[in-house]
């Protein structure tokens, strides 16, 4: 299978845990209650484990590589993370706030535009990068489900159609990545450094707040599980 096959079916998967992870919400029930609160915030956690991951084991790391510049790469991480600080502030005075659903979208798609460049650059990561997205995106797509689906005039018919519409996005960002950004280095490396500022800011703002709960030890356990995991994949891709 050559690169181009690869970075489309890698991506295309990935983006369909978004709806995958819609449809074990549409799909959720337990009983009793207590489980059901449990596990919702189990699989919140996780998903912040998984990011977690991604940026300490494959965007920060390899956003330095390319970057090799130790103070420019900080000030974009931080940059990164006062960008996605703005977006949510712009959202929140519109009364637009989907924090789950625009968590889903800010890290999917520069993720799957490195994923593409560093590809293109034959780096051991990308397959561990493009697992850490799909991953990430079936607990992200259960979490936006329950999100949009408590919305006024919101269906489920609605929400599966928006994220049936997200599988092709993948592909078609990620091979942008490919074309362009395997040219530019110090680019690909920036737009790694900059996610990951994003994401850490999503992980504390709106993660890892709805994660916890009052007297329950599974979710925490959810978001080391999730880091554990990504140790794993790591692990696994660097060999002995």
């Amino acid at each position: 299978m050559n690169e181009i096959s690869q970075i489309i079916l890698y991506t295309a998967c990935a983006g369909a845990c978004i709806p995958l992870g819609g449809l074990l919400a549409y799909n959720e029930k337990f009983r009793p209650r207590w489980l059901e609160n449990e596990f919702r915030h189990s699989v919140i956690a996780f998903g912040g484990g998984i990011l977690i991951a991604a940026v300490a084991l494959v965007l920060v790391p390899e956003g330095n590589t390319y970057v090799s510049q130790p103070i420019f790469s900080v000030m974009l991480l931080l940059a990164g993370g006062v960008c996605f600080f703005l977006v949510e502030s712009v959202m929140g005075a519109r009364r637009r706030q989907k924090p789950q659903f625009m968590a889903m979208l800010l890290d999917f798609i520069p993720e799957t535009l490195a994923l593409g460049g560093i590809f293109a650059l034959g780096s051991h990561t990308a397959p561990l990068l493009a697992l850490f997205i799909g991953l990430q995106n079936l607990p992200e797509g259960f979490n936006s489900y329950r999100e949009l689906r408590s919305m006024p005039n919101s269906s489920s018919r609605r929400i599966f159609l928006l994220m049936l519409l997200l599988i092709p996005v993948g592909p078609v960002v990620a091979m942008l990545g490919y074309l362009f950004l395997s040219q530019y280095t110090f680019l690909l490396g920036a737009i790694m450094l900059f996610a990951s500022g994003g994401i850490l800011y999503l992980i504390f703002q709106d993660i890892a707040p709805q994660a916890r709960m009052q007297r329950h030890w599974a979710p925490p356990l959810g978001a080391v599980l999730g880091f554990c995991v990504g140790m794993l994949g790591n692990n696994f891709v660097a060999g002995p």
